[in-house]
């Protein structure tokens, strides 16, 4: 990706989707509310500020949970009321449609502006990009707005007419920008070069559709705690709240509109917790029994360990390398009323952490691309690099290679990635399957490419109710109408001889 607004993004460490927050280049020290002027936390053009620091912060190499965190940490909590929602939403807005909006940047710019007015005009720049009939926001509204945000930062201030002239200039000329950037594969699909070519290559019948719903908001998916209720129940409980919800899957129901998770009936009490319909399918998959002993490696969020224990009385390894991200794990076990041992350590070594008691399960969530999941985090497709995927895939090796002697005679393993790249999936299986020669493939679903039934980029990611959406753990269902609406994941099962 290139920008005439910013520098590149550095390279970012091949690490888990789970831990790039944690991982991520650390956020910049974000200005304090004090130095820009005459903006009210409730307004557009605050949010826009804020967007901006945090679309730099992304360009800088940090993952946009981080960015977003750190520039929430350095507002008052009053602030932060008012415009988180409107910040989140613009923030993942911005990262769906960066290829566009850095495209028009490069063509309206000569030169490039400072980079804070680079990244404001980039944020304003995708709300523009809706039609007027579609819009979040008026596009009066958007254009006064950049430019009362830019004015009230002194530095910048200069660049008021800048910001103007580039933002009516678009709107005058629309319909004529937006058939070039067409043309154009980056501004067109708002994807890396690389990342087009790459998935082209892999999916030629299907490449369009893959990344077109990519670029569109995830659903908010439930899965249904089978020790609390059934799915018809719960959706009857639904309805008498008057909340429309739909069954995708054995336990999964997807909500006809987000809420924040406080307004969900049952979620504190632990009856439902949020998972994409594709992620749930690991745990039905992996078909633990009562009194089996169970490892989940890579296990946090926790998501797929709340699964297991929801679906039978097993003895339970959590297992995650990153302590803060361990600490989850246990708050959502609190949650749920459930218990596991949590256990923090490398997957791939083994000799630090296991007791040397053999699985009769273990479930392989390895860290990968996340190339399955960018709808949900729009900000992986800027932060990849085309050599993360070899990382990836030697990572990917090292662990499988290490947790398979813990595995007892019968015992199974699933291999699970939240990729649609073939070297992540089928080529790992297929590796893996001529590399032991005691391990016997099963059936699995192999690769779930992502559908999206879901709204397109332009709809709203705001407060809490996105915060779910993008921290939902990714599982899938086996059931039809799961076709509807997942994310993307290989699915792969090897029992031992």
């Amino acid at each position: 990706m290139t920008s005439s607004s910013s520098r590149r993004p550095a390279a970012q460490h091949a690490s888990s989707r789970r831990s790039q927050a944690a991982r991520g280049a650390q956020p910049a020290a974000h200005a304090p509310a004090g130095s820009v002027v005459s903006l009210i936390p409730d307004s557009l053009g605050f949010s826009l500020d804020q967007a901006a620091q945090v679309v730099g912060d992304v360009r800088g190499g940090a993952a946009l949970p981080a960015a977003l965190a750190a520039a929430f940490a350095a507002l008052p909590a009053a602030s932060v009321a008012q415009s988180r929602g409107a910040v989140q939403d613009i923030a993942y807005r911005t990262m769906r449609r960066l290829g566009t909006v850095d495209w028009l940047l490069r063509t309206r710019v000569s030169k490039a502006p400072p980079e804070h007015v680079g990244n404001l005009l980039a944020c304003a720049l995708a709300l523009l990009l809706d039609d007027e009939a579609n819009a979040a926001y008026a596009p009066f509204t958007v254009v006064d707005q950049a430019v009362r945000a830019i004015g009230a930062r002194r530095e910048v201030a200069f660049a008021k007419g800048l910001v103007n002239a580039v933002l009516r200039g678009f709107l005058r000329e629309r319909d004529a920008l937006l058939a070039a950037a067409a043309k154009d594969d980056v501004a067109r699909w708002s994807y890396p070069q690389w990342w087009i070519d790459a998935t082209r290559a892999a999916w030629p019948d299907a490449w369009q559709s893959i990344l077109d719903a990519g670029n569109r908001q995830g659903p908010l998916t439930l899965r249904v705690n089978a020790r609390r209720s059934t799915v018809d129940a719960y959706l009857e409980r639904l309805r008498a709240a008057g909340i429309g919800a739909t069954r995708v899957g054995e336990r999964a129901v997807r909500l006809a509109t987000a809420l924040p998770v406080d307004r969900i009936p049952g979620f504190a009490a632990g009856d439902v917790s949020v998972q994409d319909a594709g992620a749930q399918l690991a745990a039905q998959l992996l078909g633990a029994r009562d009194g089996m002993r169970v490892l989940d490696a890579c296990a946090a969020p926790g998501g797929k360990t709340g699964h297991l224990l929801e679906r039978a009385d097993v003895d339970l390894v959590a297992l995650e390398s990153d302590p803060a991200r361990a600490a989850r794990i246990g708050d959502n076990l609190a949650r749920l009323g459930l218990s596991a041992q949590v256990v923090v350590g490398d997957a791939a070594t083994p000799s630090a952490w296991h007791d040397g008691q053999p699985f009769d399960r273990i479930l392989a969530d390895v860290p990968c691309s996340a190339s399955g999941i960018v709808r949900r985090h729009p900000d992986i497709r800027w932060l990849r690099r085309p050599a993360d995927i070899g990382a990836l895939v030697n990572e990917q090796r090292r662990i499988v290679d290490a947790l398979w002697p813990l595995l007892k005679p019968g015992g199974e393993l699933l291999y699970v990635t939240c990729s649609i790249f073939p070297e992540e999936g089928d080529a790992q299986a297929r590796w893996f399957e001529s590399s032991h020669p005691d391990a016997v493939r099963l059936d699995a679903p192999g690769q779930l490419l992502p559908t999206s039934g879901g709204a397109p980029a332009g709809d709203t990611d705001s407060g809490a109710a996105a915060d779910a959406r993008h921290d939902a753990d990714a599982d899938a269902s086996p059931d039809s109408d799961c076709a509807a609406d997942h994310d993307g994941f290989f699915y792969a099962r090897f029992q031992k001889r």
